[in-house]
């Protein structure tokens, strides 16, 4: 049985789910980011040859959230595609599940780098950000202070040292004003919370690290660099 946690973002309490969505229960809103569907066959037609079910599995853990939390609504915070073609190439029965869960909520496409146009064949309106309440969804986060903002695109990852134990796991990075999702993803990587990229939006974040059967939080005191970092430099 899975243990999620509760993170409060800018006042509103978010469900943290270790499968690496978060539901917010007020709105019945699940929130999902970074699942670059077809990324396996992108990079295949590159002659870098990845198993090719990275879409399959994915959908995998949408289903099950799906199951979980029944939302009325569903927020994909950008580069649910891999790339412009990634609708042309995906599977027949991984189109149609993905129809399906489309049909089964309200859902809303943000806009990102790899995806700056809306899906034409599944449900659902595009935006390039959208205000909810006292939350605000965008793809890549801002720099500064923004209270409230939901993003995803940085793909937060964990390195935890403890009792001569290394563990790097993605997460959800957030400081309680704003909140960075982790990559749901099969095939995407993960870049570490104490990376320069993060200095500007989340300088002394809490990782909730994603465990396989629950999600725990981490004081920044407690992150490590990764391996032959400079740790001034990506720590800000």
């Amino acid at each position: 049985m899975s243990n999620p946690a509760v993170i409060s973002v800018n006042g509103e309490r978010l469900t943290a789910d270790p499968l690496g969505a978060a539901y917010w229960p007020a709105r019945e809103t699940l929130i999902v980011s970074d699942l670059h569907f077809e990324k396996g066959s992108s990079f295949a037609r590159r002659g870098v040859m990845l198993p090719p079910y990275d879409t399959r599995a994915t959908l995998a853990r949408l289903e099950a959230l799906m199951r979980a939390y029944a939302p009325r609504r569903v927020i994909s915070l950008g580069d649910a595609f891999h790339d412009g073609e990634a609708e042309a190439r995906i599977e027949e029965e991984d189109a149609t599940r993905l129809e399906a869960l489309t049909a089964a909520a309200e859902w809303l496409w943000i806009l990102g780098n790899h995806d700056p146009a809306p899906p034409a064949r599944f449900a659902g309106a595009g935006e390039c950000a959208a205000e909810i309440g006292a939350l605000v969804f965008r793809h890549e986060p801002t720099e500064g202070a923004a209270p409230g903002e939901v993003a995803g695109h940085l793909h937060p990852c964990a390195r935890v040292v403890s009792e001569g134990r290394v563990l790097r796991r993605r997460c959800f990075a957030s400081d309680a004003a704003r909140l960075v999702m982790p990559a749901m993803g099969a095939f995407t990587g993960g870049l570490n919370v104490l990376d320069a990229a993060f200095a500007e939006v989340l300088p002394a974040p809490t990782a909730w690290v994603m465990g396989r059967d629950g999600v725990y939080p981490v004081a920044a005191g407690n992150l490590a660099p990764d391996a032959g970092a400079d740790h001034a430099r990506r720590a800000g």
